[in-house]
């Protein structure tokens, strides 16, 4: 891991729109509501030494207006930035993620940040067994 933990660093964004392509047709699924997480396994070439690849969706049928989506994703990346650690520690190989808030409900960070933690210890016990 890095010496500077909390960083979102311009490398682990997924911008590949093969890797988002192939996320959606052969990538795997875990939920926890609002929250869902899609990640596929990162083929040798795509890695760029780094474990992974991290994207953030807001769906536009739930929010018109693009402040509103572009302040949802901003929680996301937020939240994504302070507790990828979690992530991390259990991956053996790289992965690229892509991170969705599926509601039209308006939650605030600190239920958006409690959200995350357990969705992304849930994606760590599925990548253990």
């Amino acid at each position: 891991m890095q010496n500077r933990p909390f960083t979102y660093p311009k490398q682990e964004k997924l911008k590949s729109r093969n890797t988002i392509d192939r996320m959606f047709t052969e990538g795997k699924s875990v939920s926890k509501y609002p929250l869902r997480l899609v990640y596929v396994p990162l083929y040798e070439d795509e890695a760029e030494d780094t474990p992974l690849k991290m994207g953030v969706s807001v769906s536009k049928k739930h929010f018109k207006r693009a402040h509103d989506r572009n302040y949802f994703k901003r929680l996301l990346r937020e939240t994504y930035r302070h507790h990828k650690h979690i992530i991390i520690e259990k991956l053996d190989k790289p992965y690229a993620f892509m991170f969705f808030y599926q509601t039209k409900d308006r939650l605030s960070f600190e239920e958006i940040n409690a959200k995350t933690i357990q969705l992304f210890e849930k994606f760590a016990a599925l990548e253990e067994l």
